[in-house]
């Protein structure tokens, strides 16, 4: 067996493994990334955020073909191309990927291809197609992500999918039942429904994108109402494959089932840690039930120099908090005095219309007590909105009532997550809505509707009419 020495070992070249790694480089470090699948990137890259969102902005531009046509301007097409828009998604993949291990290569980090697992607190053991390597370390960083939830009672048959199998596109069915309605499940359910698939979706809640406030996501439903059956309060109980299809067995909110038949199933019921396959055991590292790892606000687990990030921390399961993880984690490493304390992590659903909200929602401020305010603008009064012919949309912010300052804020409608920056900024500086009422927002823009909102909470505003 094959013995090295590293001074930082990075399991995993997910956004946080390839960022913790390029970090710490950086910072003067001698790197080893693991990676047990032959293209860096992860699940984000390679089977997760990229791949899905240039299928669903390929599901827009279908989508604004009627539109098209209602202001003058023809398109001979008439049916997707699945090849050409499985090319156009791979070629997205493989130039990041390939662009990753150039940087990896441009900071001399030595990326090792394999499957790791710990031997102890300072070893660990990489398996690789022919051989077997031991990497001794003097710190080491977790980033293993996450895997898709998949119920035990499910027949093996290749028209039930995961999130990693939809990705694929190998074909456009005729009906699918998407299970979950969190942000994964309404995001393919957007590109399979825009690619001509008649989409029935269903929810064990009583909301879609249960973290979101309802206020946001029953604008996007009422926006949806022709291209989705949505149930909430139903789950799935029981599957059965045939040649003509999958039979499906729905169990309600008044306890009677039904059965209905579809052509493919789509399974987004969530995603669990990686925790427990990486025998974190043998280092002492505490791992959880569900396989997630505890860290403190340096990201250090309870054995000092070994330390996590990203999905297997917990939730919110994001890439971008899997980045700041990374920096934070490279640079306590270096010596440096970092901490992870962020004041707000934004969450995106990047579906049509988009779903974006960043710090407390109306559901946090009830649960802890806190007092708030509510001041929106609807885009139904917003010029960008109306020139762009999509005018379903809100602007939403969440304040103290006696300082003003923010709390949180929500944005539904198109480009909602390029709008929920600015709002995060805001976050992060304390400001309240004067701050931002007084901040001149261009027109017309959809941006502006941050400043209309605010206006509307301070009484100011001359777009909408509010009685005295």
């Amino acid at each position: 067996m094959q013995q090295i020495h590293t001074r930082l070992a990075v399991i995993g070249s997910g956004p946080g493994g390839y960022s913790a790694a390029f970090r710490a480089a950086d910072l003067g470090m001698e790197v080893t990334l693991i990676e047990k699948h032959d293209q860096l990137g992860g699940v984000c890259l390679n089977v997760g955020c990229i791949p899905s969102k240039a299928l669903l902005h390929v599901a827009e531009q279908f989508n604004h073909l009627p539109l098209l046509r209602q202001w003058g301007i023809t398109s001979t097409v008439t049916s997707p191309d699945l090849n050409a828009i499985r090319e156009h998604k791979n070629t997205i993949v493989k130039t990041m990927s390939q662009n990753i291990a150039i940087m990896a290569r441009q900071r001399r980090v030595n990326v090792i291809t394999g499957e790791a697992t710990f031997i102890d607190d300072h070893h660990l053991q990489i398996t690789q197609k022919d051989k077997q390597v031991r990497l001794g370390f003097d710190h080491v960083i977790i980033a293993v992500g996450s895997r898709p939830n998949m119920p035990d009672f499910l027949p093996h048959d290749a028209r039930i999918m995961d999130s990693t199998a939809a990705l694929h596109l190998t074909e456009i069915p005729d009906r699918m039942l998407v299970v979950g309605g969190g942000i994964i499940g309404l995001e393919l359910g957007t590109v399979y429904q825009a690619l001509g698939t008649q989409i029935t979706l269903i929810e064990f809640t009583d909301q879609l994108i249960p973290a979101a406030d309802k206020d946001l996501v029953n604008l996007f439903q009422r926006s949806n109402k022709g291209r989705f059956n949505i149930r909430l309060n139903t789950r799935l109980t029981a599957v059965s494959a045939h040649p003509g299809g999958v039979t499906t067995t729905l169990l309600g909110a008044d306890d009677q089932s039904d059965q209905m038949d579809f052509d493919a199933l789509l399974i987004a019921i969530g995603r669990t840690p990686n925790g427990h396959r990486i025998g974190a055991e043998f280092a002492g590292v505490f791992v959880d039930q569900r396989g997630f790892i505890p860290v403190n606000d340096q990201l250090q687990t309870n054995v000092p120099h070994i330390y996590a990030i990203g999905d297997v921390t917990g939730n919110p399961m994001l890439a971008h908090r899997a980045s700041h993880q990374a920096h934070t984690a490279a640079e306590v490493i270096a010596g440096h005095k970092t901490y992870f304390t962020p004041v707000a992590i934004p969450s995106i659903a990047y579906t049509q219309p988009e779903i974006a909200w960043t710090g407390k929602t109306e559901k946090d401020l009830k649960s802890a007590a806190i007092p708030y305010k509510v001041a929106t603008f609807p885009w139904s009064a917003l010029g960008r909105s109306h020139a762009s012919q999509h005018p379903a949309g809100k602007t939403k912010l969440l304040y103290h009532p006696s300082t003003g300052q923010l709390l949180g804020a929500g944005v539904v409608g198109q480009h909602a997550g390029e709008l929920i920056g600015e709002l995060t900024l805001a976050l992060e500086f304390g400001a309240n809505i004067e701050d931002i009422g007084l901040t001149i927002h261009a027109h017309p823009t959809l941006h502006e509707s941050i400043g209309l909102a605010a206006e509307a909470g301070l009484g100011t505003i001359t777009d909408l009419f509010q009685p005295r």
